[in-house]
């Protein structure tokens, strides 16, 4: 009898671990190669997984919704195409899996562990005990729920502890403590109020895991950054008229439509490496200055959620290769075939509000960067311009850019600096450029 363990598949560069959704075959069914065997989640992008070969499933080792290091067993397939006995007549697992990230099927060790370095006499409490158990550990990590939190959440273990139910529970009843701040003894330092409200009544939409998971992503980028906007404006005049001069054409000779957004992209990656620290990321108390310009475009999906697929090394790349990456991801966001590398590993996030009508905005960062550029809509006004007759009044399309900072490691002159140079190459645009 010939067993073939099949592995947690590589899903995409830097990911180290998936959620399985939900697994297409049983224990004794019988699966092809290439036939898909399980649906997971990595991050905000689901993917089917194929089986590696021909046999029947002989052991599956995980449940939905555990997570697993890429790389781990996750089930047995028999390629003598045959099923054990014993797995016949009772597929429930009795051997002892390996270990699960999942915070459900984490086992908790003997010795709790600290996971607050806040000092205890500076904390205001709802529990007694400051050791949680790595179960709830993973769980508050899970929900981004910070040590003050944590320590706040009613207990009903023994001598004080937090038990999983007692997370949940909390996490149930809406998170009260949610901006729970350390207490500190200056008694002129605000408080954030545990305030509730009447939250009214209506139909009930439940939140899908992604929408979940951008509120979360969005919460903790507020609470992370301290963020401030700079606003410039831009004439992009030259670059809409060059544009709608040259997309017929440039379809025809390269097959790929000609939108605006390669042509931002360009922009920006120029002014990124004119202002290399905008290109960041922050760990700890050290700046990461990122190597590669990997431009995200803030995209919304069929569904109305937000993902941000990635242009990668886009300093290095011509306008054709910039549409086609553009077009290729555009085309993938639609139809929900994102892959897990297609939004792995922006450095910089632009976000076009623009598309929705919105005139300018305020965009959240997207972490771990620094930085994030709205662009709003374009719209055609009168503007006062100088020409070799002095000032006239003409008819201009105009864009407003926004771009929210990190302001714990730009500062106002950088913020400034590099978003009035992405207007400039905008404005700058050679109206005799060749395709």
């Amino acid at each position: 009898m010939s067993k073939v363990e099949f592995k947690m598949p590589k899903l995409g560069e830097s990911i180290t671990e998936a959620a399985i959704i939900t697994w297409f075959k049983n224990v004794g069914d019988t699966i092809e190669e290439d036939e898909m065997l399980l649906e997971v989640a990595t991050d905000k992008v689901d993917s089917e997984v194929p089986s590696n070969v021909t046999g029947v499933i002989e052991d599956i080792l995980y449940e939905a919704n555990d997570v697993i290091k890429i790389g781990a067993t996750i089930a047995v397939i028999n390629t003598d195409g045959e099923v054990s006995v014993s797995h016949k007549k009772d597929t429930k697992k009795t051997e002892a899996k390996p270990e699960v990230q999942k915070v459900e099927k984490t086992k908790t060790s003997k010795r709790p562990q600290p996971i607050s370095t806040v000092p205890l006499n500076q904390l205001s409490l709802g529990n007694t005990n400051h050791f949680f158990s790595p179960l709830v550990v993973e769980i508050a990590k899970k929900h981004h729920i910070s040590f003050e939190e944590l320590a706040r959440i009613p207990a009903t273990g023994l001598e004080g502890r937090v038990r999983k139910s007692d997370i949940f529970q909390y996490i149930e009843d809406g998170r009260p403590y949610k901006f729970a701040q350390p207490v500190v003894q200056d008694p002129t330092v605000y408080r954030i109020p545990q305030l509730s409200f009447d939250k009214g009544k209506g139909k009930i939409i439940e939140m899908d895991r992604m929408r979940q998971m951008i509120a979360d992503h969005m919460v903790y980028s507020k609470h992370t950054s301290p963020h401030v906007t700079a606003y410039v404006e831009a004439d992009l005049t030259n670059m809409v008229n060059w544009r709608n001069a040259n997309k017929v054409a440039f379809q025809e000779k390269y097959g790929e439509r000609l939108t605006f957004t390669p042509l931002f992209v360009e922009a920006v990656a120029k002014a990124v490496k004119d202002f290399p620290n905008i290109n960041a990321s922050v760990d700890g108390n050290k700046i990461i200055v990122k190597e590669n310009i990997n431009i995200g475009m803030a995209t919304a999906l069929p569904s109305g959620n937000l993902i941000v697929p990635v242009v990668r090394d886009a300093e290095s790349k011509d306008l054709k290769v910039l549409a086609a990456d553009v077009n290729e991801l555009a085309n993938k966001a639609r139809n929900n075939n994102l892959k897990a590398d297609d939004i792995q590993g922006s450095t910089f996030t632009i976000s076009n509000v623009g598309t929705f009508g919105s005139v300018m905005g305020t965009p959240i960062i997207n972490q771990p960067e620094v930085a994030i550029l709205a662009l709003g809509i374009i719209k055609k006004r009168p503007e006062v311009i100088t020409t070799e007759k002095g000032d006239e009044i003409a008819i201009r399309s105009m864009m407003y850019l926004s771009l929210s900072f990190d302001h714990r490691v730009v500062d106002g002159f950088l913020g400034g600096s590099f978003v009035r140079r992405v207007a400039d190459y905008f404005e700058q645009f050679d109206v005799n450029r060749e395709i």
